[in-house]
Order: structure tokens, then C-alpha cells, then sequence
């Protein structure tokens, strides 16, 4: 048997830091995708040792495990949510996405030690071409948001790259500042649906001034956010992802601007493949 499972990353919005406060967040999936390929064999395991170790904690059968990513590592797009849930999915065939993103989180703390919520896998999971996923982590319902077309996104990478799993910072925030983030960054995300180009920037740059006080950012990053916020025919910028370094997320007036960093738009969710040889 032969399972092949594709993920992609994610790009999130608004709605930073809040999964596992029981908030509310606006992702989308991305072009750039994880590959995991099973094949099925009589005994043992074949494979990078960090992915047999994903694949055993999940209950995977004997097999010979191979990855391509076109994700970046420690930038902020998720590329251990995707592998988690390509592992899940190969290991399971097709399942309920609601239970592969559970047990991709459930590896992803065993293994990988990363303390994360479930923004990620829940963006990848019910991701749709052309749309953001509307997440309330209060009761992990999705909807369907369709992406304006005069939302155009880029990322520049902050050249400042981390690793989750060596990140405390849940530990380390104030609860009064989480409170007042998680409260005012759930009305972003409501206020951002239906919004124009010119206000989700302001949403944006609004976000990052918040994450700043929640103390995920750092001199580096806002440095280069800011310079971006003001820069001709940027409507918004933000840090994006679990603090500490990664990419920035930029709203732009036309491709054309920022003309070295690419342009990102919504693609298809995470799947999984069965072939019989």
C-alpha cells in the first residue's frame, strides 16, 4: 500500500494568539505544500528518524517514510503542523478533519514538544480554493470566508527564524494583557470581514501594535514592520505567527509593490491518497 498525503502552509490574517484562548482567527492555505510519502513494508521503518517518530507515536504500520516540502522552517507557516497532519493522514487514510487536526496536535506536543493550539491544523484541514476559513475556537466551528480580490498579501521574511518548541511564551505573558489581546483581536477579525483593502491594513498594523504589548515581538521585527507600514502603497503590515522572528505579512496596493516578495493566495486544504500496487 502507498499513502501520499499533500498539506499546505498557512497564512493567517488576524487572529494571532488566540486558539488556545477560545478566539477567533482568519487563515488561509497557501500554494507552498508538505508531501509525506508511506509505503507499506513487512517490518521496521525507513526514513528521516524525527519523522519515524511522528509516525510511531501515531500508530503508524511498518513503512518506508519520504518528505518534500516547499515550506520554509521556523518562519512562521507552520511546516510541523503540516508534517503532524501528513503523518496523521497517511498513517489513517481518510478520516474527519476535526480528528486529524486533534491527533496531529497530540504528536506534534508528544514528539515535537511544541506547545501549539489548533490555528494551524484547522487552517490547513478546512481550507478551500480561493477563500479564508472563519475559525471560533470557542467551539472549533469553520466557516467559509470568500478572500476579496483587492486583499493582496505578500510575506517578507524578517531573516530572524525560530523554533516553537524552544519558545515559552505562553508561559511568559501577562493574563491581563492576554485577556486584552485576545479581546480586541477577536474584534479585528469580525471587523475585518467585509472590510476594504484600506481598513484591514489598519486591522493589521492595529495587531502588531497589540502583539508588541503582549511582548511576542521583537526590536528586529518591529523595526522592519514599521519601515513597512510606511512604505508608498502598503496598507498594512504585521509579524505573523508564534512571535519571536519569521515572516511578516504585508497588505499591498498592487503586485507591484515590494516587487522582490511574492504575492500569496488561497488554495486547496490538506488531503491524503491511496494508491494499491
Amino acid at each position: 500500500m502507498h499513502r501520499r498525503a499533500s498539506l499546505p502552509a498557512r497564512i493567517n490574517v488576524l487572529g494571532e494568539h488566540t486558539d488556545y484562548a477560545g478566539g477567533l482567527a482568519l487563515p488561509f492555505a497557501t500554494h507552498l505544500r508538505l508531501t509525506l510519502n508511506a509505503f507499506s513494508q513487512e517490518e521496521g521503518y525507513d526514513g528521516d528518524a524525527t519523522v519515524i517518530e511522528l509516525w510511531r507515536a501515531a500508530g503508524g504500520w511498518p513503512a518506508r517514510l519520504s518528505v518534500e516540502s516547499q515550506i520554509p522552517m521556523g518562519v512562521g507557516m507552520s511546516s510541523s503542523a503540516a508534517l503532524c497532519l501528513a503523518v496523521v493522514l497517511c498513517v489513517n487514510g481518510s478520516m474527519k478533519p476535526s480528528e486529524a487536526c486533534l491527533e496531529a496536535q497530540r504528536i506534534e506536543h508528544q514528539v515535537l514538544k511544541t506547545p501549539c493550539g489548533l490555528l494551524d491544523q484547522m487552517a490547513m484541514m478546512f481550507a478551500k480554493e480561493g477563500c479564508a476559513t472563519l475559525i471560533d475556537f470557542s467551539n472549533l466551528s469553520t466557516q467559509s470566508v470568500l478572500l476579496p480580490s483587492e486583499w493582496i498579501f505578500k510575506l517578507v521574511d524578517s531573516g530572524i527564524h525560530r523554533k516553537l518548541s524552544e519558545t515559552s511564551y505562553r508561559d511568559s505573558i501577562d493574563g491581563s494583557t492576554q485577556i486584552a489581546h485576545v479581546e480586541t483581536e477577536n474584534q479585528r477579525v469580525k471587523s475585518a470581514l467585509g472590510a476594504s483593502a484600506q481598513e484591514l491594513g489598519s486591522l493589521l498594523n492595529q495587531s502588531h501594535a497589540s502583539l508588541q504589548k503582549l511582548g511576542v515581538s521583537l526590536t528586529q521585527i518591529d523595526e522592519q514592520v514599521s519601515e513597512l507600514q510606511q512604505t508608498t502603497g502598503v496598507f498594512g503590515a504585521r509579524m505573523m505567527g508564534g512571535g519571536y522572528g519569521g515572516m511578516i505579512l504585508v497588505l499591498v496596493e498592487s503586485s507591484e509593490i515590494l516587487p522582490d516578495a511574492p504575492c500569496f493566495h488561497p488554495s486547496q486544504g490538506g488531503f491524503v491518497e491511496e494508491f494499491f500496487e
